[in-house]
């Protein structure tokens, strides 16, 4: 085995390169089987994370909105006492005049200045009742980040337990897929990695089963079942794509042994 795995790809024959593609999908498959187990897991934790930090991003934003009305309340206060010195000092100055229409003028003011005191305290109560809104939406946020927060480490743990338990045999069998792509030639890699990945179960290699395609279970002509059993040349089913090979190349005799009871 360690002899093959040095050898030069372009120097296999056709077998070889057929064993070595078939070796590496039983590899990549126990890999798949792995992931499998994982399931929706990581996904489901990118999601809660996502969300959590949604969540945070929004609660950081409604409080800056809050800060920005407590800033706008102090500053329309500010303008009331503004407005209501300046009543004051009109009517003050309404006791000094000379005529009626100094007196009308200092009145308008006033009425003016009124006018901006009650708008102010409309603008006040209208800030008020925002902020309490946004204090309430802040305390419904806070609740449901607390709550994602720990479904978010609930998950983490159960896919932290699950990657433990696995991580290991991942690793072997990532290292010895590794081992067997180095004995490939890379356009035929190439190829392999292509089909598997346009395929719905993830195969790019299937064997003959009852003179049809183990993969889409399409009939194959005798001739290219008999191409196949030679082993002279890299044959892909016309119909799903997947690299065809002998069912005694992978392991698989029974149903050779048995079509061929049948046939006498």
């Amino acid at each position: 085995m360690a002899k093959e795995v040095k050898k030069d790809p372009n120097e296999m024959s056709v077998e070889e390169k057929l064993r070595a593609l078939y070796q590496l999908q039983t590899l990549v498959s126990e890999i798949d089987k792995i992931k499998t187990l994982r399931g929706e897991l990581p996904l489901e934790v990118q999601d809660l994370e996502d969300e959590v930090t949604g969540l945070t991003t929004r609660i950081e934003n409604i409080k800056k909105e809050i800060d920005e009305l407590k800033s706008s309340i102090a500053n329309k206060k500010i303008e009331i006492e503004t407005a209501k010195a300046s009543i004051e000092k009109y009517k003050t100055q309404q006791e000094n005049v000379r005529n009626n229409r100094e007196f009308d003028v200092l009145s308008k003011e006033i009425e003016f200045q009124t006018l901006e005191v009650e708008l102010c305290e409309k603008r006040i109560r209208e800030y008020t009742a925002d902020m309490k809104s946004k204090e309430e939406e802040i305390t419904k946020s806070e609740e449901a980040l607390e709550e994602r927060k720990k479904d978010l480490e609930m998950k983490k743990t159960e896919l932290d337990d699950i990657i433990s338990e696995t991580k290991q045999e991942e690793e072997k069998l990532r290292e010895k897929a590794k081992a067997v792509e180095a004995t490939i030639e890379p356009r035929l890699l190439q190829a392999f990695k292509r089909i598997r990945k346009n395929s719905h179960n993830g195969l790019a290699i299937t064997y003959v089963q009852r003179d049809a395609c183990g993969g889409c279970f399409n009939k194959i002509p005798p001739q290219k079942q008999l191409d196949i059993r030679m082993r002279k040349k890299i044959i892909v089913c016309e119909y799903c794509g997947r690299i065809m090979i002998d069912p005694e190349l992978a392991g698989v005799e029974q149903e050779k042994h048995l079509e061929t009871k049948v046939g006498k």
